[in-house]
């Protein structure tokens, strides 16, 4: 029979099968309605109401924008075009606005947000004053990519000061001093920094690219929330990348670039080339070596099993394909366009239970004598000079620059991106040199909108609710899933509990039952042990009767023990019995032995 807790477990199943089936049936009929009223759904709740203020920056900037007015004033939209691409893709047409969030917004709050796909978008603004590398430089952002990212970045460029920097003409080709800022491509998450590092010899200008960071950066492009970039150099040639305050990346100017800050102090000679007698080679054909007079090399590489035999009921006469009889040519099949028609071929179903069909041949297998075209074993070349490299000689261009973080001064700040997705949102841009500055600026800006995000973000139960409410079958499976661990713990624990009541009530009356009689058997127990101990005085007088009476105290205790330890039952077997005293006595002994 089954147990009752596998009838419990089977009845809940199909209690939790059933309601899904109706809902199911419930959703079908619904949803025509919920493609009618999908465009009037409601904007997601915030659970939190903050006081927002636009935030001023406590302490000497050189830039700031927080977008807060609802325009574009100080910015400027880029009118030229790619170089390297023709047409329309060429220009930089992308749309950009001054708009709230989607999610999480904070009243009042704004920022600018890239508008269109697969378009090249510039924009840039002025700083207050130049930055001049003399003190640390800080530039730090908000990054919000609302419908996640596909392909593109969100990084900015500090415009190098020149007297020819024109805003209007700003393209990827315009010189910059730092790069900083997110980008992804396929499954690629990083975060750029980039300088321009000018060598004091010639005076050209290279990209060095910091390490990437070893974090795994991949929920900051993928969680749509709001997230704070910051990049801070110092004098003493390091930097740090920080996301949402927590560092990230961090190294040396000097060291962890690539490629390397400083070149190398020695370099190969262009002029010098390979002598034509240099032999490279480490292992050549052995000159001594004769092929040997039984090599074959002619036998062909594979032959016939003529070992193998074909299998019992192999169908010699049938084909692996047969015509379908029963297709017919289609009514609109036009001879002189489509050719004489045929039937098509099927696979011949006597083939399908047959070890095969058609005519048996010997499988194919390598030839065991084939050797091959022979050559002689390689031997060390006593010749050997080993791999030719050219002669070193002092790098013209060497230098060593100890200060890399003398860079060049910059004077404005621009984004100009490729995206292949939109609504990308930028804010609270700030460029600064104390680090106390920025973090105050970002308490009052981004500090609010991870505030409010925490605040809207569902509990564990806020979740489950929200869900029962769209999907009213779910209260089944909650309720069966609290129930259940209840069930079985009544389940297992109350038979036996029960048991147990029952197994005491049962041990009371037999006691009580079989009172006198226990008495009876401990006296009689009793009176054959001092019989006992009065015949071993009497044979051994000579003994010590300290002795005697130890052991006699000692049998006596284990007697007494025997007697107390007896079960009810068995005191009851010994009461029925017809016996003497002593073979009561060997009786109870015996069942006692046999129990333990």
């Amino acid at each position: 029979m089954m147990p009752r807790w596998r009838w419990l477990c089977l009845a809940a199943l199909l209690m939790a099968i059933t309601a899904a089936e109706a809902h199911s049936e419930q959703d079908e009929d619904s949803e025509d309605v919920l493609d009618d009223t999908e465009d009037f759904r409601e904007e997601p709740k915030t659970f939190l109401q903050v006081e927002y203020k636009t935030p001023v920056p406590t302490g000497d900037v050189y830039f700031a924008e927080t977008f807060d007015d609802g325009t574009l004033n100080g910015w400027v939209l880029s009118k030229t075009v790619k170089e390297e691409f023709d047409g329309e893709i060429a220009k930089y047409d992308g749309k950009w606005e001054v708009e709230e969030l989607k999610e999480n917004k904070v009243p009042g709050d704004m920022g600018l947000v890239l508008k269109s796909t697969a378009r090249h978008h510039a924009i840039s603004s002025k700083l207050k004053k130049p930055f001049t590398f003399d003190k640390p430089l800080i530039v730090q952002y908000e990054i919000n990519f609302q419908d996640g990212i596909d392909c593109g970045g969100a990084y900015i460029k500090l415009l190098s000061e020149s007297n020819h920097l024109n805003l209007d003409e700003f393209h990827d080709r315009t010189p910059y001093t730092i790069m900083f800022g997110p980008d992804k491509c396929g499954e690629d998450y990083k975060v750029h920094f980039i300088f321009r590092h000018k060598n004091p010899v010639i005076g050209d200008y290279d990209e060095k690219h910091a390490k990437r960071p070893e974090a795994d950066l991949k929920k900051y492009f993928t969680d749509k929330k709001t997230h704070l970039y910051t990049l801070i150099v110092k004098p003493d040639n390091t930097y740090e990348i920080l996301i949402d305050q927590t560092v990230v990346g961090q190294g040396s100017l000097t060291e962890d670039v690539i490629p390397p800050l400083n070149p190398p102090k020695e370099i190969d000679d262009p002029k010098d080339k390979k002598p034509k007698e240099w032999d490279e080679r480490a292992k050549i054909p052995d000159p001594n070596a004769v092929k040997p007079d039984d090599w074959d090399e002619g036998g062909p590489e594979e032959i016939e099993d003529v070992n193998a035999v074909k299998p019992e009921g192999w169908l010699d006469n049938e084909p692996h394909f047969i015509l379908d009889m029963n297709a017919k040519k289609p009514s609109d099949w036009n001879a002189g366009m489509d050719g004489e028609w045929e039937p098509l071929y099927l696979p011949n179903p006597k083939c399908e239970t047959a070890p095969g069909c058609g005519v048996w041949k010997h499988p194919i297998i390598k030839n065991p004598d084939y050797k091959g075209k022979w050559k002689p074993p390689l031997i060390e070349n006593p010749n050997y000079q080993g791999i030719w490299k050219p002669h070193k000689i002092k790098n013209p261009h060497y230098f060593e620059d100890l200060n890399p973080f003398k860079m060049t001064p910059f004077s404005a700040v621009g984004l100009e991106l490729w995206s292949m997705t939109s609504d990308i949102y930028f804010d609270n841009f700030i460029i600064c040199s104390d680090k106390e500055v920025a973090d105050r600026w970002a308490s009052d800006s981004w500090g609010l909108k991870k505030l409010v995000a925490s605040a809207n973000e569902p509990s564990m139960l806020s979740q489950l609710l929200s869900a029962a409410e769209e999907r009213p079958w779910l209260w089944v499976l909650y309720i069966l899933t609290a129930a259940l661990p209840v069930g079985l713990l009544v389940l297992f624990c109350w038979p036996r509990k029960k048991t147990e009541e029952k197994e005491e009530d049962f041990d009371f009356k037999l006691s009580d039952s079989c009172d006198e009689n226990y008495l009876e058997l401990q006296s009689n127990a009793k009176e054959e042990v001092e019989d006992g101990n009065e015949a071993g005085n009497e044979e051994y007088e000579n003994s010590e009767d300290e002795g005697n009476e130890e052991d006699a105290s000692v049998e006596e205790e284990e007697v007494t023990a025997a007697n107390q330890s007896l079960t009810d039952d068995e005191i009851k077997e010994s009461d029925e019995s017809t016996g003497s005293g002593e073979e009561v006595k060997k009786s109870l002994r015996k069942r006692r032995v046999r129990k333990d």
